[in-house]
C-alpha cells in the first residue's frame, strides 16, 4: 500500500518538474531521490510511458554525448490534470497539516 501511494506522488512529481523544463529518465531519478524516493528504470520508464500514451506527456529524442535521450514535456492535458492535483493536495493539507 505504501508503494501505491508514493506511485501516485511521483507521477505528480513528474508532472510537475514536466512542466517547469524538459525531463529525463535519469535526471528524474535524482531528482526523486532527493524528495525521499528510491524508483529503478524498470518503474520509471513504465510510468512516463503511460503518461505519455494517456496524453500527459510528450516525448522528443535528443542525441546527448552521442547517446539518444528521450525527453519529456507536459501537455495541455497534463497541465489540466496537475491543476486539479494540486487543488486536491491543497485540500488535503489543509485537512491533514493545518487541522
Amino acid at each position: 500500500m505504501i508503494r501505491d501511494l508514493e506511485l501516485a506522488f511521483i507521477k505528480i512529481h513528474i508532472l510537475y518538474h514536466a512542466d517547469t523544463e524538459a525531463v529525463f529518465g535519469v535526471g528524474l531519478m535524482e531528482e526523486l531521490a532527493r524528495h525521499g524516493y528510491e524508483i529503478s528504470p524498470g518503474t520509471l520508464y513504465p510510468i512516463l510511458a503511460k503518461l505519455e500514451s494517456g496524453g500527459f506527456l510528450t516525448c522528443e529524442t535528443r542525441t546527448v554525448a552521442h547517446k539518444q535521450r528521450k525527453y519529456y514535456r507536459i501537455t495541455p492535458e497534463g497541465r489540466k490534470l496537475l491543476n486539479r492535483m494540486r487543488e486536491k493536495i491543497k485540500a488535503l493539507y489543509q485537512e491533514v497539516i493545518d487541522q
